[in-house]
């Protein structure tokens, strides 16, 4: 997997949980790798700000350009927390984030919806390290690396699998 780019994309989508809406908050990076997620139950500036502090210090480093969509709660918590950061926000510019809650969203259909806030916690942050692991970016590579790239993961799936099952 790439290492983590120094453009970061941000993105919120709400989910309903229980009859009560819910804020997915998603960092994708510029290669697409989901680099964190976190649900909570708004979006204003502080829901923003403990989500970028989460991210750095989850990272461990700083990104040099931040790409949001136009909402005001990202800027402000930009300026707060990551005040050296290139920020620009615009309708489309965030699509890549966008399109990382595709594979979200065909979860959420399978599984009949959420069933709690804790529950998407916990399975969207292991299912997008799961998704990465067995997803390779196709498009980068050639057919054969591809294919030694699934059959790697796979190998390394069972390994860990076998090591989880003896006692």
């Amino acid at each position: 997997m790439p290492k983590p780019g120094d453009t970061w994309y941000l993105d919120e989508v709400f989910l309903r949980i229980n009859g009560q809406v819910h804020y997915l908050w998603r960092a994708v990076d510029k290669h697409g790798v989901v680099l964190d997620i976190l649900v909570q139950d708004r979006r204003d500036a502080s829901a923003a700000k403990q989500f970028f502090k989460r991210l750095l210090a989850g990272l461990k480093y700083e990104p040099r350009r931040l790409i949001t969509d136009g909402r005001k709660s990202c800027g402000v918590a930009q300026r707060e927390v990551l005040p050296g950061v290139l920020h620009r926000s615009g309708r489309y510019l965030n699509n890549r984030a966008k399109n990382s809650h595709l594979p979200t969203r065909r979860r959420e259909r399978q599984m009949q919806r959420f069933k709690s806030a804790e529950e998407v916690q916990r399975f969207l942050s292991a299912h997008s390290m799961i998704y990465a692991h067995f997803r390779p970016r196709r498009h980068l590579m050639t057919a054969g690396e591809c294919r030694r790239a699934r059959t790697k993961a796979l190998r390394i799936w069972q390994q860990e699998i076998c090591v989880q099952a003896a006692p």
